[in-house]
């Protein structure tokens, strides 16, 4: 049987007396896309902090297995800086090789006359395309993302369901957290996150079979 990419047990956090999150387990398998819906305040931004690293819980653990892209929901930009240098000063911190995959991925999200247009000058929906771009561009085995086509027009949601679709097809591991999933039946499994615990509310069974990778 196919291993997980990412495995969360026991994941639990708690602010002050308020229990955000009781005993979280999930799974993430390759080639597949999963979603976690929940009302505003029900713990998906602090679950998908926790799975990035970015956010200790109190009890629990995670493992990750190969690179990890994170995409969360306020876009953090250096206001001064171009497209093209928040590029070239990721593929440094990525330690890749070249600009390539990005290059691709602005081409694809339809940006690319704003490379040399500096953050503060950009629209909320370049932005969050940018931001996509940036947890996209070392090719990871792991993706979160957290509300990622806020701000997006209609033709840029489907490019991104087609850029999904394509990292599914390659073996990654997609999860989009929401507090409202449209077009589920791209999913493979859903899940609702209320009262601290995750239950699914869609499952394929196919949902852990082997990809490539």
């Amino acid at each position: 049987m196919t291993s997980p990419l990412l495995r969360a047990t026991s994941i639990s956090k708690s602010y002050g007396r308020r229990r955000v999150l009781d005993q979280v387990e999930l799974e993430l398998y390759p080639g597949t896309l999963v979603g976690i819906v929940g009302e505003n305040g029900a713990g998906k931004s602090t679950l998908l902090r926790i799975l990035a690293g970015d956010l200790r819980p109190d009890s629990g653990a995670v493992q990750i297995t190969g690179a990890l892209g994170y995409c969360p929901q306020a876009v953090v930009l250096n206001e001064a800086l171009t497209v093209d240098q928040h590029l070239d000063y990721f593929r440094a911190a990525y330690q890749a090789p070249d600009l390539q995959v990005a290059s691709g991925l602005i081409e694809r999200l339809g940006y690319t006359k704003y490379r040399r247009t500096p953050a503060s000058a950009l629209s909320g929906g370049i932005r969050q395309k940018l931001n996509l771009t940036i947890s996209l561009m070392h090719d990871p085995t792991v993706l979160l993302l957290d509300e990622p086509y806020q701000g997006f027009d209609w033709e840029t949601y489907l490019r991104f369901w087609e850029l999904a679709a394509d990292l599914r097809q390659r073996g990654r591991a997609t999860l989009v957290i929401s507090h409202l999933l449209f077009d589920q039946e791209r999913f493979d499994t859903i899940y609702h996150l209320a009262n601290g615990r995750l239950q699914v509310t869609k499952s394929a069974s196919h949902a852990a079979a082997p990809a490539h990778v």
